[in-house]
């Protein structure tokens, strides 16, 4: 892996390597004028303009749910307030509608545009991770980039997949268990969108990046900082791990907790599997090196 310079195209072919002393020297000149490093500079120069890439995909995203704000605030982020959400109807059980609130002056012009660049960094997300890829590529070997190509293309995956379950199961459960608890029947809940928006994006964004764990295994395993070995001896403590986090994410009971608890555990076994392989992989291509 070449992460600090980039690859020119093959040299001509009237600039053949020659065989016996003569073809030694031409062999050094020839690499010496193959490999262009990039200076420091230039790297900086790199990333900064894919950065500004990444970003426009969250602007372009984000304008796009300006766009369309109507349908992405009633239809989509206050979706789960009422009680014909489709996935209450899935669930099996019947639901409250939450009574929404703004206590502030400036409480729904922040609600709105904070939305606005939340669902915009949601959406921008598989332009920012196809960046992130472009930045690294040209320091790769063609077998890198195959592997690297794998976990690319699977970090939008899992982070969509995160999106949706977030925002599927989560936040309707989450939602509908602070609706229901009450202390007195004399206090009623209603909720402030500021605090509703935030708790909303929150869950969604954070187990997007939960869901991220396999493909952060593939690229630790893949560098040799961890391994299957290391994983499997650490599973009780990562499950134990699991369950803290999902305290967290969730309300305070156990169907909540289990529900981020379970695809989470998958997600470790995933990243066991995972890190076997690229092993397997990387014994086999360093046994053909040694042959």
């Amino acid at each position: 892996m070449n992460l600090f310079g980039f690859r020119k195209k093959p040299t001509p072919a009237g600039n053949t390597i020659r065989d016996g002393a003569e073809g030694d020297a031409s062999n050094e000149f020839n690499l010496a004028d193959a490999l262009e490093e990039m200076s420091f500079l230039d790297h900086l120069e790199e990333l900064r303009w894919r950065i500004f890439k990444g970003l426009g995909g969250v602007v372009l995203g984000a304008v796009f749910c300006a766009i369309y704000d109507e349908f992405v605030i009633d239809q989509i982020l206050l979706g789960p307030t009422k009680e014909d959400f489709f996935m209450y109807q899935l669930f099996g059980f019947e639901a409250k509608a939450l009574i929404l609130q703004n206590r502030t002056v400036t409480g729904q012009f922040f609600a709105y545009w904070g939305s606005v660049l939340v669902v915009g960094i949601i959406i921008g997300a598989p332009i920012t991770i196809y960046q992130f890829w472009k930045f690294i590529e040209p320091g790769l070997y063609p077998e890198e980039k195959r592997g690297m190509r794998f976990a690319s293309f699977f970090a939008t995956g899992f982070f969509v997949l995160g999106v949706g379950f977030g925002y599927c199961v989560i936040t309707p459960m989450a939602l509908q268990f602070f609706a229901n608890f009450v202390i007195s029947e004399q206090i009623v809940n209603e909720f402030d969108i500021t605090k509703y928006f935030s708790l909303v994006t929150t869950w969604v964004f954070g187990v997007g990046l939960l869901f991220e764990l396999p493909v952060v295994m593939f690229f630790l395993a893949k560098i040799g900082i961890v391994n299957a070995g290391v994983l499997q001896k650490g599973r009780k403590y990562a499950l134990i791990g699991i369950l803290i986090l999902g305290a967290f994410l969730t309300p305070p009971d156990p169907v909540s907790q289990l529900l981020v608890a379970v695809p989470m555990a998958g997600l470790y076994e995933l990243s066991i599997w995972i890190s076997k392989h690229v092993e397997r992989r990387e014994k086999r291509r360093l046994e053909k090196a040694l042959e």
